[in-house]
């Protein structure tokens, strides 16, 4: 008796079957968003912002992919293969499948609570002498975020330097009004006015508790406020307890 062999049309079926098993995209996986380049052209840049050269441009009638966006810079994809980030005015130029105008969505509040990076100005009173500070700060998680601060003290008798290194904790990140809770220690560094008051300059440690709010507005915005209490850990054993208040504004990418 002869072997059942599989004929012609089976083995074709089995090949198309096999193709689309590799070709298929993973479960759950989306295609891009695809857009078509309207303008002569769009400037493909190394990075997201424009001190990153253009390397690359896209010509009229080509199409790119949008793999992602970070604030107003997106990366895209030709049909060639090259990968680079174009600024969000080029790309609202560009025409969607179905013919329409590119608009993408301003940052709103879900992006204020899902934030990476922060960074903001700040200005207030340091026992009573003024004080400005510039700050910058990663979320680990939407609760738990570090954060570094750099501050100058201006006094009539000393100048004085200070830079911590805090954890702050925001339970509420999702409120468009969210408290928030800190703990840091760093270095505060002194420089007397000699034409005032005889003194020496020198360093000693800080230790700083506080609570604050930040406040979304719109877009990247936030108006920051915040209490600190702050002990200076001085080498005479003579600790002296500061009480700080500052507020300013932030933006979050």
């Amino acid at each position: 008796m002869r072997p059942n062999v599989p004929g012609r049309h089976t083995k074709v079926l089995v090949f198309l079957l096999l193709q689309c098993l590799v070709t298929a995209p993973a479960h759950g996986e989306r295609p891009f968003f695809e857009v078509q380049v309207t303008e002569p052209y769009i400037e493909l840049h190394t990075g997201p912002g424009r001190g990153y050269p253009v390397f690359h441009v896209v010509d009229r009638g080509e199409r790119v992919e949008v793999i992602t966006r970070k604030t107003d810079w997106f990366k895209v994809r030709t049909q060639k293969g090259k990968e680079g980030w174009v600024n969000r005015a080029q790309m609202e130029t560009t025409l969607t499948a179905s013919g329409e105008k590119t608009r993408f969505a301003e940052p709103g509040m879900g992006d204020f609570s899902n934030r990476r990076w922060e960074a903001g100005l700040l200005g207030g009173s340091f026992d009573g002498a003024d004080m400005i500070t510039v700050y910058g700060a990663y979320a680990m998680t939407p609760n738990l975020s570090a954060e570094l601060s750099a501050s100058q003290v201006f006094s009539n008798y000393s100048d004085a330097y200070t830079g911590i290194a805090a954890l702050v904790a925001q339970p509420f990140p999702e409120w468009r009004i969210s408290p928030f809770f800190l703990v840091g220690t760093g270095i505060i560094y002194t420089d007397p006015n000699v034409t005032v008051v005889n003194g020496n300059d020198g360093a000693d440690q800080i230790g700083s508790v506080g609570a604050g709010i930040r406040c979304y507005l719109t877009r990247r915005f936030i108006l920051r406020a915040e209490y600190r209490n702050s002990v200076i850990f001085q080498d005479s054993d003579d600790n002296q307890e500061i009480n700080e208040w500052q507020a300013g504004f932030a933006f979050f990418f």
